[in-house]
């Protein structure tokens, strides 16, 4: 299921104050993104146990109870893990990942809120969630009749949220400062084959590991968990980005000339990494209007030809990275800065012509 209208994490907790306390709600969204934690987070906001019942498995029967004879007639007798006598937080995770038989088993619990003679207390929330069949996650398609039983709700990845909460959950330094400088690299969509992909959930691991490790974990080590944990493409910046971290070999040093490009074929990660930070500030601080630039703008335009230069004596692709144009073919430089490149550097534009 695909939806053009998405909520994050921030404003996940009110739509399910107010909705999931009348109506069960089911949460889509891709792997890894924290709608597990987010439940459970809310249930606790509630003062609520949260009861997680996990649908792959599960079997009907796991749910409608088993049959005891009371006064000469049977009826079926609830599993423990439901039947309770306070209110609580039912939450069916991966719901859309049962079997078809399973679903239905979930038809009464999640529109009457009962299993048989068993009704869920007065106060109780029911919440699913599970993936997208777009995500290439173990997804069954959900019957009409239990789609039109919820109210859905599809929860997307938010850099800004996710920074914030990791500031305070103790989050690997190492971590938290490159993604504030790389917040695009939190959440990368599943690929089509088994390998790791960046996630909020990834990161997190990350970050548990280097803490289990320390900050003397060694670079062969760190790349075993980088590309353990996240997308290779961001595996490969973040290591570099620790390199800068470990040997104050950042950007801010090569311009103002307290050192140059990393040129040993071994800190080639470095290089890359560098060079996308140089041509994140070159977009961010080169204004639009050469005549409305500033001196310290004036003055990078200045430096970063310079610096552009000494780039391409190392490698003349990296080079043509800083100054390329976006997927759509679109400069992303201003165009002035582009052509006095052109002008001073016609060796570099002429290659990447």
């Amino acid at each position: 299921m695909q939806a053009g209208i998405t909520v994050s994490a921030a404003e996940l907790p009110e739509v399910l104050l107010h909705v999931a306390v009348v109506r069960p709600v089911f949460l889509w969204g891709a792997p890894g993104i924290g709608k597990s934690s987010l439940v459970r987070a809310f249930a606790e906001s509630l003062g609520l146990e949260c009861v997680t019942l996990l649908g792959t498995q599960l079997a009907p029967e796991d749910l409608i109870g088993v049959p005891q004879i009371v006064d000469g007639r049977s009826r079926f007798a609830p599993p423990v893990a439901i039947a309770r006598d306070e209110p609580y937080c039912l939450f069916l995770d991966e719901l859309n990942a049962s079997s078809a038989e399973v679903q239905k088993a979930f038809y009464s619990l999640i529109l009457d809120r009962r299993i048989g003679e068993y009704e869920l207390p007065e106060g109780s929330v029911v919440i699913g969630a599970g993936n997208r069949a777009t995500d290439n996650a173990l997804a069954r398609p959900m019957a009409s009749a239990l789609v039109n039983r919820l109210v859905h709700v599809h929860l997307r990845a938010s850099a800004s949220d996710w920074l914030q909460w990791a500031g305070a959950a103790g989050i690997h330094p190492w971590v938290l400062e490159y993604l504030r400088n790389r917040p695009d690299h939190l959440w990368t969509a599943p690929p089509k084959t088994e390998e790791p992909f960046s996630t909020p959930r990834s990161w997190h691991m990350l970050s548990d590991a280097l803490h289990s490790y320390g900050d003397d974990v060694s670079d062969e080590t760190l790349r075993v968990l980088a590309f353990g944990t996240l997308s290779a493409a961001h595996a490969s910046t973040f290591r570099a980005y620790v390199k800068t971290v470990r040997h104050a070999f950042g950007l801010d040093a090569v311009l103002k000339g307290e050192t140059g490009w990393p040129a040993a074929p071994e800190d080639r990660d470095l290089l890359y990494f560098l060079a996308e930070t140089f041509r994140a500030r070159l977009i961010k601080e080169l204004a639009a209007d050469k005549a409305s630039a500033n001196p310290a703008a004036r003055q990078l335009a200045h430096r970063g030809k310079a610096l552009l230069v000494e780039l391409a004596e190392i490698s003349l692709e990296i080079a043509q990275l800083v100054i390329a144009s976006d997927d759509d073919g679109r400069p992303v430089l201003p165009t002035w800065f582009l052509v006095e490149v052109s002008r001073d550097l016609p060796r570099l534009v002429a290659a990447r012509a």
